[in-house]
């Protein structure tokens, strides 16, 4: 069934969510369940959480952004009042719960990184392959600085910085130095500009044998920095296992490395049996672990799915599973 709902997505609506029969299998979505999508996207996982679902559950679906958030709810109306999709950040999930009366979840997904929508579409600024404004705003409307801020404003340290630790990008410091040369003539404006420098900037052997665009790197940790993902994730992660019922599982999809980490960190604390502090040598508190872990190691997806949607190539799936009482 679930292998069929992914089939059935990639032949309807062209756009493909990654690992979503793996997503569906470990979140075993039931009648009657309350379900969080917190990165709502074109609606794929949300689509199919309720199809397989079934009667009677429900499901909050949150988005910082509005396109998106659009063809969502046009994709989800078959599904009437179980839908219930809020513009928002996913760290805001807590509040989004208590508006609808809801305690807590059975289930809850997040799929990170950026759309297929925002990288399509040139004038959001994301992509370093379409000329468009430096901008990188999931919600362009939240009030937050554009990555054009960062570009032309920023010290050539603080580049280097955003730059080595958000994309781990070995030739940090020589994009930075570039990059700040550049804007003494002119500020830099487009996507394609930015890439460019970034481009030259590189060692001709390097750009020769790279993998991937020069400005691949560079332009994730502008995008991570604009939209403080990994602070969105921290504070997701810091309270979603409250959240969940006895038996309710959670299901992250990463695409970098550190968000990985996070993820990979945060489960094993709560899957720990002791809350004592690690330098503590005894164990007097008596504690009981608060997840069972269902992946030990992160899924990737198979060859068949990176072959049919190469953007899934980068993607990690870790699940766990809440286990003794809620509030514990």
């Amino acid at each position: 069934m679930m292998r069929e709902l992914a089939h059935k997505e990639q032949g309807e609506h062209g756009h493909i969510s990654v690992l979503l029969a793996e997503t569906l299998e470990f979140l075993a979505p039931r009648p009657g369940g309350r379900y969080l999508d917190g990165t709502l996207g074109l609606g794929g996982h949300s689509e199919a959480i309720l199809e397989l679902a079934g009667q009677g559950a429900e499901l909050l679906g949150l988005d910082r952004d509005a396109q998106a958030l659009e063809r969502a709810r046009t994709r989800l109306a078959r599904f009437g009042q179980a839908a219930h999709l809020v513009q928002a950040p996913y760290s805001s999930f807590e509040a989004e719960m208590e508006n609808l009366g809801w305690d807590l979840l059975d289930g809850a997904v997040l799929d990170l990184g950026i759309s297929s929508l925002q990288v399509d579409l040139a004038e959001r600024g994301f992509s370093f392959m379409a000329e468009g404004p430096l901008d990188m705003r999931m919600d362009p409307d939240s009030g937050a600085a554009p990555a054009s801020q960062i570009v032309n404003k920023a010290s050539c340290e603080r580049l280097k910085e955003i730059i080595r630790d958000l994309g781990e990008e070995p030739m940090a410091g020589r994009i930075a130095r570039a990059i700040v040369e550049a804007r003494q003539d002119k500020e830099i404006e487009t996507t394609l500009e930015l890439a460019a420098i970034v481009a030259r900037a590189y060692p001709a052997k390097w750009r020769r044998t790279a993998r991937n665009h020069p400005a691949t790197r560079t332009f994730q940790a502008l995008r991570m920095a604009v939209n403080s993902e990994l602070e969105e994730l921290e504070s997701f992660l810091s309270r979603i296992t409250d959240r969940l019922r006895p038996g309710g599982r959670v299901v992250i999809i990463s695409f970098h490395s550190l968000e990985d980490r996070l993820v990979k960190w945060a489960f094993r604390e709560d899957a720990r049996k002791c809350r004592c502090p690690r330098t503590q040598p005894f164990c007097d508190c008596g504690g009981q672990p608060r997840l069972k872990l269902l992946t030990k190691k992160p899924l990737a997806p198979s060859e068949q799915e990176m072959a049919a949607n190469p953007r899934s190539r980068s993607a990690k799936l870790r699940a766990a599973e809440r286990v003794g009482e809620a509030g514990q």
